[in-house]
């Protein structure tokens, strides 16, 4: 499943990091923080991997 958004890609990617640990969890805020804890690594690197182009910075509701 692709990242709808900008922002959305840009927490994954953040997730995806503390999952690995290579930042610590306590540096996420937001949606990253629900993320890393609600998602498996392999989910997060396939919204993280989405490509930018055409993706608006964020999605309403």
């Amino acid at each position: 499943m692709p990242a709808k958004s900008k922002a959305q890609q840009k927490a994954a990617g953040a997730a995806l990091s503390a999952k690995r640990g290579e930042t610590p969890k306590s540096h996420l805020k937001g949606a990253s923080k629900q993320m890393v804890e609600s998602m498996s690594e392999k989910q997060l690197e396939e919204f993280a991997s989405t490509k930018r182009n055409g993706k608006p910075e964020h999605v309403s509701k």
